[in-house]
């Protein structure tokens, strides 16, 4: 339960903890979960997925017992599950904290679902699902040079702002001008606004030592392998799902699938996906860094006390 003292003007109402992959942050909001009686809301485009738990390091069930958890697999890996139904749950899973008078506490590494909860996210309407798979289609038919070189002529901000070689946003800026005749520039300043204001929300990014965040990294994918990474991924593989969805795009996925096809070995797989892991660790650093400043950045073994000093724990 929130303390009278902090429900008030100026209060604590919701805490964000976010922070690189394999920084800490699950154990940090279970530890405050459990003191607080708060609700832990995933913050993450991966750990939505429900085909994906040890993949994406989801909290365990046992975890999941101790304190309530919400918006953990709650997609089908075949659905592109976007922000934007993402800030819908999450505004659901917020009013539910609230009803309860429990501690919303946000926990996750995805930036861009942080920043719609404090600044609002742009009102892009659903794409529907043949316009996508004729975009995703037209990819793989021509390359993805030909369709950088496409949206360069019907949306110039973005297709000079993308790399040639993103096909994930490249189909996303094209999918938006197929669906709704706009490019997605002008769609920005039309979004929806934030779900929390600035008042009373405390936010914290866990920045460890890189050298140590990296060997962490590479163990924990170790540990998912022991605990059936493999077979998970060979259960989602075995869908023949769109290789484009997000969920076949995460840190491990490509790797392991293409061990399962037989193009390399378990160990060229493992390697690779702790790469793939690390540089995106080295990306969440600078995205916060340069998106959210607000973030208070403190190393993990520093976490708990930071918490104390704001009477959180």
């Amino acid at each position: 339960m929130l303390k009278d003292s902090e429900d008030g003007e100026g209060g604590t109402k919701a805490v964000l903890i976010a922070g690189p992959t394999a920084s800490g942050k699950s154990a940090l909001a279970l530890t405050l979960a459990e003191a607080t009686g708060g609700i832990v809301i995933n913050t993450d485009s991966m750990q939505v997925y429900r085909d994906l738990r040890i993949i994406t390091a989801r909290p365990s069930p046992e975890e999941e017992a101790r304190v309530p958890h919400r918006l953990y697999g709650t997609c089908d890996a075949a659905i592109n599950c976007s922000a934007g139904s993402w800030v819908a749950d999450a505004r659901a899973a917020l009013a539910e904290a609230r009803a309860a008078d429990r501690l919303p506490i946000f926990i996750g590494g995805t930036g861009l679902y942080f920043k719609a909860l404090t600044r609002g996210l742009s009102a892009v309407p659903p794409i529907p699902p043949e316009v996508r798979e004729g975009v995703r289609a037209r990819m793989e038919r021509d390359g993805v040079e030909a369709l950088h070189a496409e949206l360069a002529r019907r949306d110039p901000v973005s297709g000079a702002k993308l790399k040639p070689r993103d096909s994930a946003r490249i189909a996303r800026a094209l999918e938006v001008i197929e669906a709704t005749g706009r490019a997605l520039p002008d769609w920005h300043g039309e979004g929806l606004p934030p779900l929390l204001k600035p008042g009373g929300v405390k936010a914290i990014f866990l920045a460890p030592d890189r050298k140590e965040l990296y060997a962490r990294i590479d163990r924990r994918f170790e540990s998912m392998m022991k605990a059936g990474a493999l077979d998970e991924v060979a259960a989602l593989a075995a869908r023949k799902l769109d290789p484009m969805l997000p969920a076949m795009k995460a840190h491990g996925v490509p790797a392991l699938i293409r061990h399962l096809a037989g193009e390399i070995t378990l160990e060229q797989a493992i390697y690779t996906g702790q790469i793939d892991t690390r540089h995106y660790a080295k990306r969440q650093f600078t995205w916060f860094r340069h998106q959210l400043p607000e973030f208070e950045w403190v190393a993990p073994d520093e976490a708990v006390s930071r918490l104390r000093e704001w009477r959180l724990l």
